[in-house]
């Protein structure tokens, strides 16, 4: 592809400093003007046209559908199931469920991790509903045991089961993979490596290190719409100019990238700390950017001490606000985490690098606290799981603390209610002011399709083909004619 974004951008007149106040250009633009160089991995773009044909409404809507993928596409793609920090010790055990499906992981004595389904081989009762730790894990119903390896260990009555064999009685394994902390599940054997389905990410993630990690925040709500109509709306920014306007002062909505690799890697490059282009630049400058990222985040009020505030930057003449911004976090998060942040770009400090893992994995890239989203089929297509983690560095040389749990909101509550959200709890609920409806629009299409954009949403359209694909259907297909 050639080094420059698809589209063009229209220049905006400059500041009163001479500075381009809505930074009317490409996201290569930004990386070439960025305080410091710029890695290979933030100005080499990905990008190739994918076709323009619409995607089936009933691909959201449809429980035949919905089977499809607990049949075809979720036992064989790698699964984000867990963190290392939610099992730090031997014996720790994670219960994970999705799809239909619940498996147990394990924290063995040597510090590996073994994976299993979560359900006794005597009459089916699941082992564990909870996370928890155990060398063993005891059937409540009748008492089959077996170690956390998942290797049989007895059972009571064993004079009236003659007929098994103790090695027919081991728990079904799963395969595991690691990278960067994260722990991958995949339910049936076969395929590329993690390493090869990860690719790049795992090249682009070394500088951020998320093995050093630790997840400080986590709440999952139930959500009104299905996990890919979910999951979607966090695959573009364009949707910020209508759905979330009070970010606009402060983020380059139309100056973002949008990438893809291969079938199951994509990224969204979304800058902060300069105008959207959709706002009339006259008579804004510099600072005015940062005064309007201060105010939105909440930092004002009667007992406000902006000398102690980390985003309370005053823009010198002649230098961006993305600059004065970037100086200020590149202190910041090197006195947080104890590393050397010095060739740190402002992009890496400051701006939304979401990247997307087919199926369900999205985690942000970057030096600053990191978000990583999942999102899991509901027991209906009109119903999903979203989890919001927030990952920490752990200061350089400290131990790892183990990971906070899950908060979980219903779907009558509001993201807002779990307050540890901070200014995402309020931005998660107007997302959530069009789900709801765009799941029951759906529903009433009386098209049955849905259109998407060439470039701003060539993420959907590679996680639509990606899926077309483990499901052996035309693109655009409902997969009526598979399930035929």
């Amino acid at each position: 592809m050639a080094d420059s974004d698809p589209i063009t951008q229209t220049r905006a007149a400059p500041d009163k400093d001479g500075l381009p106040i809505s930074d009317g250009i490409s996201w290569l633009e930004l990386m070439a003007v960025d305080s410091r160089p710029a890695p290979d991995i933030l100005t080499t773009p990905s990008y190739h046209s994918r076709g323009t044909a619409p995607i089936a409404a009933a691909r959201y809507t449809s429980e035949a559908f919905a089977k499809l993928e607990r049949e075809r596409m979720w036992p064989r793609v790698w699964q984000f199931a867990a963190r290392e920090e939610d099992l730090p010790d031997p014996g720790d055990f994670v219960v994970y469920e999705n799809a239909g499906r619940s498996f147990l992981i394990s924290r063995q004595d040597d510090g590996s991790i073994k994976a299993m389904h979560n359900v006794c081989l005597h009459r089916g009762r699941k082992l564990r509903t909870e996370d928890g730790s155990a060398d063993r894990f005891t059937c409540p119903f009748h008492g089959f045991t077996w170690n956390k390896d998942g290797s049989f260990d007895h059972m009571p009555c064993q004079w009236d089961f003659t007929h098994l064999d103790r090695a027919d009685l081991t728990l079904p394994p799963v395969e595991v993979g690691q990278w960067g902390g994260y722990i991958f599940l995949r339910e049936e054997p076969g395929g590329p490596t993690l390493e090869e389905y990860l690719a790049p990410l795992p090249e682009h993630f070394t500088r951020w290190r998320h093995e050093d990690c630790t997840t400080v925040m986590w709440v999952g709500k139930e959500v009104p719409a299905n996990w890919k109509v979910t999951a979607e709306a966090f695959m573009e920014a364009w949707h910020t100019v209508v759905t979330h306007p009070q970010l606009l002062p402060f983020t380059g909505d139309a100056n973002s990238a949008y990438w893809t690799w291969g079938d199951h890697v994509n990224v969204n490059l979304v800058p902060f700390g300069t105008m959207s282009p959709h706002l009339d630049p006259d008579g804004r400058s510099q600072q005015w950017i940062v005064d309007e990222f201060v105010k939105y985040n909440g930092r004002s009020g009667e007992n406000y001490e902006a000398d102690k505030d980390p985003y309370a930057v005053s823009v010198p003449d002649g230098v961006t606000a993305r600059a004065a911004l970037g100086a200020k976090m590149r202190t910041a998060y090197a006195e947080q985490s104890g590393y050397d942040l010095d060739d740190a770009t402002d992009a890496e400090l400051l701006d939304a690098l979401v990247y997307n893992v087919f199926p369900n994995f999205a985690p942000w890239g970057g030096y600053m606290p990191n978000i990583v989203y999942r999102w899991r089929p509901g027991k209906t297509p009109d119903t999903c799981l979203m989890e919001v983690r927030i990952l920490m560095r752990v200061k350089k040389g400290e131990p790892h603390p183990r990971g906070v749990p899950m908060k979980y909101l219903r779907l009558d509550q509001k993201w807002t209610e779990a307050p540890e959200l901070g200014i995402l709890g309020d931005v998660f609920e107007q997302d959530m002011d069009n789900l709801p409806y765009v799941q029951e629009g759906l529903h009433a299409s009386k098209t049955g399709v849905v259109q998407l954009g060439d470039y701003q949403e060539i993420r959907i359209r590679q996680f639509q083909q990606t899926l077309d694909r483990y499901l052996g259907i035309a693109e655009g297909s409902d997969g009526a004619e598979a399930q035929a």
